[in-house]
């Protein structure tokens, strides 16, 4: 039986895995639009993000499916979380937009 202090390192590593591959993917976003090579930048990111977020819950994990759970819980709220910093301000009420 794992205790709960057992699962924060996974979900704390999960969190953190999240965070650099979903911020990666904006981070690419904004390089790749003005990049002649947009294709290239777009797979080579999701190559060494993915390695990168396979590789550290493996280490973060090993074979016990709570710690994987765990991680991947942690990985979801990161994905909340950067996608909710990454939206743009939205401006609500002003006039300048059709009725």
């Amino acid at each position: 039986m794992m205790n709960d202090l057992g699962l924060l390192v996974p979900l704390l590593a999960g969190l953190l895995l999240g965070i650099l591959f979903f911020g990666g993917l904006w981070w690419t976003v904004q390089r790749a639009m003005s990049s002649k090579w947009a294709g290239l930048w777009f797979f080579a990111s999701l190559l060494l993000r993915t390695a990168i977020v396979l590789v550290g819950f493996y280490l973060a994990c090993g074979e016990a499916w709570q710690r994987w759970l765990a991680a991947l819980l942690g990985f979801a709220v990161a994905r909340l979380l950067i996608t909710r910093m990454s939206r743009p301000a939205v401006t609500a009420l002003e006039g300048d937009h059709a009725p």
